[in-house]
């Protein structure tokens, strides 16, 4: 998972709200005759950009790197006049000609704007995180996607932490609407975020995460001002940050834990169960129902379990199904003794499949990815693996971030997939790709279709194969676990928040199909719990891909060329699903 892009999607998987006060107005009928869909455009991410300090910092605002967010629900009020008014702009453009192009232009943007006006009536401000990710530990994460190079970088850092109290407060307030309207997470996932919160709360300020790029410096700082710049980093920390995360730890113990929702589903009115409809159709941007969601998944589960009976069959393994799982959980073979050794077979996997990429795609990304480790403040309650894409303007590169915390539970088995998955062909080339793309307006490279991306990258999983990386039979019983996962999540999205499933059962379909490990399913749980909808992209995506190669093969016959295939796919950037159809299947009939 992007994913990093997790909540931190593309730059941050968590959504950035409203900084500006920008108070939105219709447009007049004047406006409206001289409206370009160029100047839309323009005027669109323009807003995107000015209230977003993070992205804006990044593009070389200097103001902007001093700033967090405004995510009071004034400026929330104030974003959705101002959508609204560009949706009313958007509309009266339909009629005029355009070249494919720019349609497709007109048609992304109309995209961008319906999925954000499709949350406005949730207010999901009222829950800012998941059960890893979120408000109380983006700092992390955007600390290591900071450019540091002269004096001004660090100063504006250490004034972005000291807007930290200030920042926690305004998303208490969302969540105290969140506990007025019976709006909150659910007690499960409490305990592990909490936990985060309390240590990032204390400890030696010098050895906090977020002091971290004050042990860095390039050598153009003198000594003198780095011990100027420590001393100003060491006191802000005292003085701001460990205080934030203390009233925040307090506000979580004592005000809202006892005010969350004891259900794990969202799912228990109707009020929600409208918002859980809308959540499908946002994330798989198809019109799907849970209950069609639900039903592919008990189809897929029985066609990935067939496959996995026949892989077991070539290991000669005898035994029964559970045998084999708890063979794989539990033989010292299928693990890593040092977090060096996982850490090296990830890199090993991933220059593997870096090695056979110009086989299977005409156009590969100039931006490069490294493989690290998951932050040791956050991991223990972080998914497997992520992705944290790169910055080809400020020359980070992506990273394949693989998480290293109690060994016993990262099977090796599992880790060519995870690595084409977060690596290549998975995200770090399909979002790098859409980085680079040239000559289309900025806010395309920006859109995160999640049944696109994650459907990218479970399809990765499945190309892997074609590429000769799942060497040996457990490798590839691996893969079909990871297969079988994102199957499973069919079942288990829905059935939490539609179908009132308990805790219990939703983990049954893991531990029964599966060779996840126990720690690994316990945090897939608590993140559909957290997360509803997000978990069916992948399945949704990864299928209509699959249908799209199997259409254009079957029509083009000798004339089709995978390398072109995925060119086709990936060189318009993330694209909703029905727009994908129609491009490839236009695609068909004119090399047809």
């Amino acid at each position: 998972m992007p994913k990093i892009y997790s909540l931190f999607i593309n730059s941050l998987a968590i959504a950035i709200f409203a900084y500006s006060t920008l108070f939105a107005a219709a447009p007049s009928d004047n406006m409206i005759i001289k409206d370009s869909l160029d100047t839309l455009i323009s005027d669109f991410e323009k807003s995107e950009t000015a209230k977003n300090p993070i992205k804006s910092g990044q593009l070389g605002n200097i103001a902007a790197l001093r700033m967090l967010p405004n995510v009071s629900f004034k400026a929330k009020k104030n974003n959705e006049a101002l959508i609204e008014s560009f949706i009313q702009r958007h509309l009266a453009l339909s009629s005029k000609q355009m070249d494919e192009n720019t349609k497709l232009n007109y048609e992304l943007l109309g995209f961008v704007l319906k999925q954000k006006k499709l949350m406005f009536p949730y207010d999901t401000d009222r829950v800012p995180f998941t059960n890893d990710s979120g408000f109380f530990n983006e700092m992390i994460y955007i600390s290591r996607q900071t450019k540091f190079d002269v004096v001004d970088d660090y100063e504006a850092y250490i004034s972005r932490l000291a807007k930290l109290p200030r920042y926690f407060e305004d998303h208490k307030k969302n969540m105290r609407r969140g506990i007025d309207t019976g709006f909150t997470a659910s007690t499960v996932i409490m305990p592990g975020i909490i936990k985060v919160i309390d240590q990032l709360s204390k400890g030696d300020p010098k050895e906090h995460p977020l002091y971290m790029p004050l042990k860095n410096y390039p050598d153009g700082i003198n000594v003198k001002e780095r011990n100027r710049l420590n001393t100003l980093g060491e006191t802000t920390i005292i003085n701001s940050v460990l205080p934030a995360y203390k009233n925040l730890k307090d506000f979580f113990e004592d005000e809202y834990t006892p005010k969350t929702r004891l259900n794990i589903g969202i799912g228990t009115d109707n009020s929600n169960r409208e918002y859980y409809k809308a959540l499908i159709k946002y994330f798989t941007t198809l019109e799907l129902t849970p209950d069609e969601v639900h039903n592919l998944g008990i189809q897929e589960v029985q066609r990935i379990r067939s496959e996995m009976d026949s892989v077991i069959i070539a290991t000669n393994f005898e035994g029964t199904f559970s045998d084999f799982l708890t063979f794989l959980r539990t033989s010292p073979q299928f693990y890593a003794s040092t977090e060096k050794q996982l850490l090296k077979e990830a890199s090993y996997l991933a220059k593997k499949i870096d090695g056979r990429m110009p086989e299977f795609f005409q156009t590969l990304p100039r931006l490069s990815y490294g493989v690290i480790p998951v932050p040791k403040e956050i991991q223990e309650n972080y998914t497997t693996g992520r992705y944290w894409g790169g910055s080809p303007e400020l020359n980070k590169a992506g990273n394949y971030v693989v998480n290293t915390y109690d060994l016993k539970q990262r099977p090796l088995y599992n880790l060519p997939a995870l690595t084409a998955h977060e690596g290549v062909p998975g995200h770090h080339h399909q979002i790098a790709l859409s980085q680079e793309i040239k000559n289309i307006p900025s806010f395309r490279k920006d859109i995160n279709v999640s049944a696109f991306v994650e459907g990218w990258g479970l399809y990765a999983e499945k190309l892997a194969g074609e590429m000769g990386i799942y060497d040996t039979a457990y490798n590839k019983f691996g893969q079909l676990t990871y297969e079988m996962w994102r199957a499973c999540r069919l079942l288990v999205d829905t059935g939490i928040h539609w179908k009132g499933w308990e805790r219990k059962k939703a983990e049954e379909c893991f531990f029964q199909n599966t060779a996840l490990a126990p720690h690994n399913i316990k945090t897939e749980v608590d993140r559909y719990i957290s997360w509803p909808g997000q978990a069916v992209s992948y399945k949704i995506g990864e299928l209509k891909i699959l249908e799209l190669k199997e259409f254009s093969k079957k029509q083009l016959g000798y004339q089709f060329n995978i390398r072109e295939f995925h060119d086709q796919i990936l060189m318009s950037g993330s694209l909703p699903l029905n727009i994908l159809d129609r491009k490839i299947k236009k695609w068909v009939q004119e090399k047809l």
